[in-house]
This record gives C-alpha cells, structure tokens and sequence, in this order.
C-alpha cells in the first residue's frame, strides 16, 4: 500500500512515495541485526540497548551515497546524516575518552574557531564519509573495550565539568542516540522515502 503526502504544493519539493506497514521494514525480521531484548542484568541491558541504538543509527544510513548522506533533507534545520554520524564520533570520543578514560586529546570535528565543524564540514565527498564512519566506528569500538574492561558500573568519570558514574553516562548514550535516531528517521525518509527501523 503506497501513499504520497499531497500537503506540498511545490512539484519540486514533492516527497518521496512512502509505504506504510511492517512488511516494509529495511530487513526482515528474521535478518535484524539488533537484539530482540532479553537481556539478563543491569550492564547487559544497558549495553544491549546502546548497541541496539548504535545498529539502528547505521540501518538509518545504509545504501546512501555521499550526496544523499551531507543532503540537508529536512529543511530549514541544518541536519545531514552525515552530521549526525560526525557529531556522534564526536560525542563517544567525548564521553569515553575525554571523561571516562581522561584523555586530553583534540576533538575530532569541533575547535574554538568551528564549535559546529561536525556540522558545517558535513561535505558531499567520498573521502569525507568514508573518514567520518571509520572514526565513528573507533569511537565506537574504543567505547565498548572501556565498558567491557571496566571493574563496575560505579566507576567514576572526572574528564568533564562534573563526575559521571559509567552507568549513568551509558544512559545518557541510548538516550542520544534514540534522540538522534528520531532526526535520522526524519532525514531519511525525505531523502528516498525510507520508514521504520
């Protein structure tokens, strides 16, 4: 069952055909990659769920090319998915780096002189996402080492303007990306239709 929204009266800025329904989902569930829950204790759960919010971030991005992940698709906001991905590299580096393991190491897309160079450097080039995802996925894979390696979720973060227990700052991480994963859901479905996920 398609629909189109008809509320946009300018042909070029039509949306793209939408379909509604489980069926249209971007794997069948069978092929879904994140876990269906279950999970046994406070660290698996907490986790379980940001590896989940992480998986559903890159589904969002999946099978787009540079144009389609720097497109700005949800105007008059400056949002690109590609921002998004640069801004959550920066996000894990801060938080997992930078307080948790107290690292002072430069950011990777923001300055004093480009506070949103996440952002504004958000470029339709190759090498440009290509870099962004692999720094991501660091980010990412240095996150997930730090939590494993950790005695508790008690342990404390002083890298920041105040201390942060791990089992507080891996709260906030599902809740960023489940706020950022709405935006992604937003961006993705003006770009090629997409829903769900």
């Amino acid at each position: 069952m398609l629909a189109r929204m008809t509320d946009v009266t300018e042909p070029e800025k039509a949306l793209p055909a939408r379909t509604f329904g489980w069926w249209d989902m971007w794997v069948a569930p069978d092929d879904d990659p994140r876990s269906d829950g279950g999970y046994v204790g406070e660290l698996a759960t907490l986790v379980g769920y940001l590896k989940d919010q992480r998986l559903t971030f890159e589904m969002k991005c999946a099978d787009l090319d540079a144009e389609d992940m720097a497109r700005r698709s949800v105007p008059p906001s400056d949002l690109s998915l590609l921002g998004l991905l640069r801004h959550l590299a920066g996000v894990e580096q801060a938080w997992f780096r930078r307080v948790m393991a107290g690292q002072d190491i430069p950011r990777h897309y923001r300055t004093e002189d480009e506070p949103d160079g996440e952002f504004t450097g958000a470029v339709p080039d190759p090498d440009v996402v290509a870099e962004a995802w692999a720094t991501w996925r660091s980010e990412v894979a240095f996150a997930e080492r730090f939590v494993a390696e950790a005695p508790s979720l008690d342990v404390i973060g002083n890298g920041g303007d105040e201390p942060i227990a791990l089992r507080e700052l891996l709260v906030h991480m599902i809740e960023e990306y489940a706020r950022h994963n709405g935006h992604a859901d937003f961006l993705r479905e003006r770009i090629d239709g997409r829903v769900g996920q």
